[in-house]
């Protein structure tokens, strides 16, 4: 014979609720979503990146719009709004590198129009010096 049926069947019980009660509390705090630090450093260098090559003179709307951006998602993670802080320093990386690289195509276009008006003059200097003859 069983000499402990009840202590079995009173650890049984217990089991049943401490095990979903564990599940639970591991759920939840897996679930917790971290400080976007990374986000948050991606979208102060990429701000940083932009900078460096002159967005704010020719893009200015784009980083102004990234800066904005960032001071929001620095300001939803003060705010424990872990998520919305998130998807703000998201965006913001986004934007700055939006005008980089409309920093860079207007930067590109520049060179490619003084690449032309060379181009120009130096075919211009070859048909005067060989008598205007295409």
């Amino acid at each position: 014979m069983n000499p402990f049926p009840k202590t079995a069947s009173a650890t049984r019980r217990r089991l049943r609720f401490v095990v979903p009660g564990v599940v639970l509390l591991v759920a939840a705090c897996a679930s917790t979503p971290p400080i976007p630090a990374t986000n948050l450093q991606a979208a102060q260098q990429a701000i940083a990146n932009a900078e460096r090559v002159d967005a704010g003179t020719h893009a200015a709307a784009e980083l102004s719009e990234a800066r904005v951006k960032l001071s929001s998602a620095q300001q939803a993670v003060n705010e424990k709004k872990m998520i919305a802080g998130e998807q703000f320093a998201d965006e913001a990386r986004a934007e700055a590198e939006l005008a980089a690289a409309r920093s860079g195509a207007v930067k590109a276009i520049a060179v490619n129009d003084d690449i032309k008006h060379s181009t120009a003059t130096l075919v211009e200097e070859m048909q005067r010096k060989t008598g205007g003859t295409p």
